[in-house]
């Protein structure tokens, strides 16, 4: 299918050939009719990717403060990596779609194939969305008109906000597409408007819709003009739905309101508030979270709990609905807004009247339709003649399940410079995986992910997905006879375990595919020399392991304990098998004990091991992130080794070792892939896999409790 991506590195927009998405479940395949660029949103996205190196820091310096504390505490070139790994992802451009339901995913009730909706989509034939982000579109209503209603629904929410009342005074700054559809639901409510712009034809279309305009390129004095159409009252409130880096349209709001006016900011501004402005008048000021209730809230959009109607009456998908009502019967009137069209293929043509200076409105695409089928989930990116198959080559052929950052960043490199054949690459909207395709040598990418395990060509699965869904796909991996290496952990739940346990010995003796956890550090070179270094020290050992992990929001998905079962297992199960490694015995008991907090991802972990050996970790979220993220030490036969940040290791009491150095950190991860494609060849596991279940057991079971276990 056809889809419109975005460089955020040079800005530049293309037409890519991309796999139809998966859906999952509680979401809705989508048949695309027509799409509306967002004009101010997307002209900020393209002007941001044009802009130089310099600008886009200036114009994000949190980012800057981001990327400096982790140049204290990685290194200029890991950061430097990061950094441009992060820009040469495509962004896909586009949230105001039309179509109609080709699919529909688990748990849908609402919805059926075949009915006409709007959504949030992006500019694609096929999209996927969730279904608190779609609602059914009138019959009365074109799918030309249907493609403002999530513009309509901002402009919505900016009102309920202000709250007006009828015949009230409100002022509406900047008349763009949102701007325009604010004055007429405005005019709908019984207010009275008055409009501000620049632009000569924007004002006239907002006279047509009945408000009294200010040209503020004539020079027009908007204090004044507002002054006379409130009677000298001051005006009750202020939506500014404009687009600039100034903060004057905040400054001129608050001196043209009332006393206790209200103040939305539906658009972008520069916000260097007068305190003075506010403070004699008591006004109120609110920014508005684009079309309402519910965004950015992952419970509503993306797991599909609605808010119950009592408490919360209108939420992003109820004003989506109120918005089409309004088309229905002709209160709001979008067909005027329309001033260009395009077919998908002419895209390049739509973003130039974005980022040029020739006057556009509402600038609509349209799209031809796409037969889905099972073919259109994958795109071959290499010919037959240019994929020299891998069992001619002697190469691993290895197809990767997800293509997040860490995969494209990290493993998707380190497996091919271990000399991994790349076969196909499975994501489930399909940019990421096409990205990923193009610029690793991919032989193809694909959204259907169970054709990786009847692939005759795959002989090896790596799995980067989120972390709920690993057992089950390990479990499918190894029933196809495939090789299994997966990105920790293993599994989130001891019921997931048992099931892996029982699909491991369900295997045949001779032949087995190899499991591998990504417990890349051991595979680091400072973790094989203290290794060396530890097995000339007798008796046992004392370990005290410090990760200065840094905070992560409470709903992100690795909180979650259904989705990334929570940090203990999603991240701390490196370094309990970290300490595993270095100790060589069994872990023999534990006890965690943890800081008091809503996301419970700041604990101590007391390890014992069979050989007498004790280790502590310490996982800290409450840290600074300029500080270096990892610190071991060990403490044996009266001798001390201490590695900082897998960059500097130092060694008291050692004949013939005092310091190692590395010139930038190395946590494994190559030699890791290494070790798997190795074991794939000769049938030898580099990790035994009773210490990868002991590894997932004792953290599952740390994870559930807090007291000791032995």
């Amino acid at each position: 299918m056809k889809q419109i991506l975005q460089s955020l590195k040079t800005g530049a927009t293309e037409v890519a050939q991309l796999p139809i998405p998966a859906i999952k479940r509680g979401q809705l395949l989508i048949q695309t009719s027509h799409t509306l660029v967002s004009a101010g949103t997307e002209r900020m996205m393209v002007e941001f990717g044009k802009a130089s190196w310099i600008e886009k820091a200036r114009q994000q310096p949190d980012k800057v403060r981001m990327v400096l504390d982790k140049i204290k505490s990685d290194g200029l070139q890991p950061t430097l990596e990061a950094v441009f790994n992060k820009l040469d992802q495509p962004l896909p451009l586009g949230y105001c779609h039309v179509g109609v339901v080709a699919e529909i995913g688990a748990g849908v009730a609402e919805f059926v194939p075949g009915v006409r909706v709007i959504s949030n989509g992006k500019h694609a034939e096929v999209v996927s969305v969730p279904v608190n982000l779609c609602a059914r579109i009138p019959e009365p209503v074109s799918d030309e008109e249907a493609a403002f209603t999530v513009l309509g629904a901002i402009a919505l929410q900016g009102i309920r906000l202000v709250q007006p009342t009828l015949g009230e005074c409100v002022v509406v700054t900047g008349l763009g597409l949102v701007g325009l559809m604010t004055v007429q639901l405005l005019r709908a409510n019984g207010c009275r408007v008055l409009g501000l712009d620049f632009d000569k034809s924007k004002l006239e279309l907002a006279r047509h819709f009945g408000a009294e305009v200010v040209d503020l390129a004539a020079g027009q004095d908007p204090l004044k003009a507002a002054d006379v159409f409130s009677r000298g009252r001051g005006v009750d409130a202020v939506i500014v739905t404009a687009a600039t880096k100034s903060s004057e349209p905040m400054h001129q709001a608050a001196l043209m309101c009332r006393k206790r006016g209200r103040i939305v900011l539906v658009g972008v501004t520069g916000l260097e508030l007068s305190r003075d402005d506010f403070f004699k008048k008591e006004l109120t000021f609110q920014v508005s979270a684009s079309y309402g209730p519910g965004r950015y809230d992952p419970n509503y959009e993306e797991k599909g709990h609605d808010y119950p109607l009592g408490f919360v009456r209108w939420t992003e998908q109820r004003n989506f609905e109120a918005v089409l009502d309004m088309m229905s019967d002709g209160r709001l009137d979008v067909k005027p807004l329309i001033s260009h069209r395009f077919g998908i293929d002419e895209a390049d043509k739509a973003y130039e009247l974005v980022g040029g200076s020739a006057p556009s409105l509402g600038i609509l695409l349209k799209y031809p339709g796409l037969e889905i089928s099972p073919q259109a989930r994958t795109v071959r990116l290499r010919t037959k003649s240019d994929s020299v198959p891998a069992t001619h080559s002697g190469k691993v052929a290895v197809s990767f399940i997800g293509s997040g950052n860490y995969a494209t960043s990290v493993l998707i490199p380190a497996f091919r410079e271990a000399g991994a054949h790349l076969r196909s690459v499975a994501s489930s909207a399909g940019v990421s995986g096409l990205h990923a395709g193009r610029k690793f040598g991919f032989d193809e990418t694909t959204t259907d992910t169970k054709r990786l395990f009847t692939d005759q060509a795959t002989q090896a699965i790596v799995v980067t997905t989120q972390h709920d869904s690993h057992a089950g796909f390990i479990g499918q991996g190894l029933r196809s006879g495939k090789h299994v290496f997966v990105e920790k952990p293993l599994c989130i739940t001891l019921d997931q375990l048992r099931e892996l346990e029982e699909a491991l010995s369900s295997l045949p003796g001779s032949g087995t595919p190899v499991l591998m956890v990504g417990f890349n550090r051991r595979f680091a070179p400072h973790m094989q020399k203290m290794r060396t270094l530890l097995a000339s020290a007798p008796g046992p050992k004392a370990f005290v392991m410090t990760v200065n992990a840094g905070s992560i929001p409470a709903d992100h998905w690795t909180q979650d304990p259904a989705t990334g079962g929570g940090r203990l297992v999603g991240e701390g199960c490196h370094f309990i098998d970290l300490l595993r490694y270095l100790a060589a015995a069994p872990i023999t008991g534990w006890q965690r004990t943890e800081m008091n907090s809503a996301t419970r991802d700041t604990f101590s972990l007391q390890l014992s091991f069979a050989d007498g050996s004790v280790g502590t970790v310490h996982y800290f979220a409450s840290g600074s992130k300029a500080f270096p993220k990892e610190r071991i030490e060990v403490f044996a036969s009266g001798r001390v080794l201490q590695l900082d940040n897998f960059r500097k290791l130092r060694g008291w009491g050692w004949s013939g070792f005092s310091r190692m150095n590395l010139w930038r950190q190395d946590k494994g991860q190559r030699a890791c892939a290494a070790a798997f494609l190795e074991a794939v060849r000769t049938g030898v596991p580099p990790i035994p896999v009773e210490e990868l279940l002991e590894v997932a057991r004792v953290t599952i079971e740390a994870a559930g409790h807090a007291r000791a276990s032995s």
